[in-house]
């Protein structure tokens, strides 16, 4: 308790100073609308553009048709990803696995280097996990952490989590890689079927990994706040840091058959072991590479075994469904933007006008920023990736470097969006259960971190 009131005197005469960080992203949240009304936004733009570059009405409406629905499967399998990665965090086993994670830190140096490594390495493997499991290390290490009398500041917490979910960038759910890695891609007919060991597992994307995982660390260690924000002190998050109640037994004489098949693990063995079957078939068989379709595979292996029977599937399916919603509508938007682009002369003369101020040396640079600046409107990589995909791969042939590099270097801008404007600060908000606002400014110790090792890495390393 004498540690308490020492953090929180400590909270009062440090509190104008650690405002600094809040006041440029509270102008972004204030000025950047919300991910539909900026979507419709571009969507009217890109109008007045293909307009203005001499297409006619009739070409301009067939191009929108064209691409409104050609993301369909691309949608769904998005919407796996988060469904089935947000019940997978649920899972009983990763809860217990996070509750012992946070039991090893003995400084507040410690709690804060092992949340980040934890959840970056979360993200790395499956971006989804990443974002669920994020927030949820961060109330498990603060509960820990305020248990043992050992100031960490929660919601600085919640900021280092969300630095460490940018390894998902360039992990193994990377979307726009595996979207180019997967058969029928929109843009096969003009790169091909793009390999995975050529973009996310290139020298370059795996030196940035750890270049910036050390480096974030780093900074997140000196820059630990002196100020204590407790985890009791936000009573909905630290709620979820408690075991829920198990549900009662009941009497199995009492159950119907069909009650009695969703409880049996039964179901629930026969459906993983049917899903391993594929994945042996995919992988080791037919010698197929990691796509979409095996990441979802993989997650819905995972959740089906964790869970057991059917029921509890089902539950953790119901509380997860909710948060795919955007996902759902927004790429059928970014699928009509795209096709206003790639089936317009709007690409092309875009291409040609990024090619004209850009080098080899200059581009990855340029690729950055240009995706910086769409990302604050566009909120998913996937749907960065089909908005200015074919710009991005033109350019890149133009100026004579490879399309990869051209990739990854606009990957860089894409988490740049999600670091400077709140769509993912307020999905990781509502999962902790606090205000966004109350760890958005944390992002922008990170977002320069990230930029600058970003550009130097895709414009210098191989790839």
């Amino acid at each position: 308790m004498e540690r308490k009131a020492v953090a929180t005197a400590e909270a009062r005469l440090s509190h104008n100073g650690d405002s600094r960080f809040q006041r440029l992203p509270d102008l972004i949240a204030r000025l950047v609308p919300d991910a539909i009304t900026a979507s419709v936004m571009l969507v009217l733009g890109m109008l007045g553009v293909a307009l203005a570059l001499g297409n006619s009405p009739t070409r301009i409406l067939d191009a929108y048709h064209q691409g409104l629905w050609m993301l369909l499967q691309f949608t769904m399998q998005m919407t796996l990803i988060i469904v089935l990665s947000s019940a997978l965090a649920a899972t009983p086993i990763l809860r217990r696995g996070v509750a012992a994670l946070a039991r090893i830190p003995q400084t507040p140096k410690q709690f804060v280097a092992l949340a980040f490594l934890g959840c970056g390495i979360a993200s790395y493997v499956y971006w989804g996990l990443g974002y669920a499991l994020g927030p949820m290390m961060a109330i498990f290490f603060a509960a820990e952490a305020e248990r043992r009398g050992i100031a960490v500041d929660f919601p600085y917490l919640l900021g280092v989590t969300y630095a460490g979910q940018a390894l998902w960038q360039y992990g193994m759910s990377s979307s726009a890689p595996l979207l180019v890695a997967s058969r029928g891609h929109f843009l096969q007919d003009v790169i091909g079927i793009v390999p995975l060991s050529t973009t996310i597992w290139s020298p370059a994307a795996i030196t940035h990994e750890i270049t910036y995982a050390v480096a974030a660390i780093v900074t997140a260690c000196l820059l630990l706040p002196r100020r204590c924000r407790w985890l009791s002190e936000f009573p909905e998050a630290c709620a979820l840091s408690k075991e829920p109640d198990p549900a009662p037994a009941g009497d199995r004489n009492a159950l119907s058959f069909a009650e009695r098949m969703e409880i049996s693990p039964v179901v629930g063995i026969a459906m993983s072991v049917l899903l391993a079957s594929w994945l042996f078939d995919h992988f080791l068989v037919k010698h197929l590479g990691h796509d979409l379709n095996s990441l979802n595979a993989t997650l819905l292996l995972l959740t089906f075994f964790l869970f057991r029977n059917v029921k509890r599937f089902v539950k953790a399916i119901e509380q997860s469904v909710g948060r795919s919603w955007a996902v759902i509508v927004l790429y059928h938007l970014y699928a009509g933007i795209a096709g206003l682009i790639q089936f317009t002369n709007v690409g092309e003369r875009v291409a040609q006008l990024a090619a004209s101020i850009s080098t080899a040396a200059t581009f990855p640079l340029i690729a950055a920023v240009s995706g910086s600046v769409f990302a604050c409107f566009i909120p998913s990589s996937g749907g960065l990736w089909t908005v200015q995909g074919f710009v991005t791969v033109k350019t890149a042939m133009a100026v004579g470097v490879s399309v990869q590099r051209g990739m990854l270097a606009l990957g860089v801008g894409d988490h740049m969006g999600n670091f400077l404007t709140p769509f993912w600060y307020v999905v990781v908000a509502g999962i902790a259960r606090v205000d966004f606002r109350l760890f958005f400014g944390y992002g922008f110790l990170f977002a320069g971190v990230w930029f600058v090792i970003g550009v130097l890495a895709f414009t210098f390393l191989p790839c």
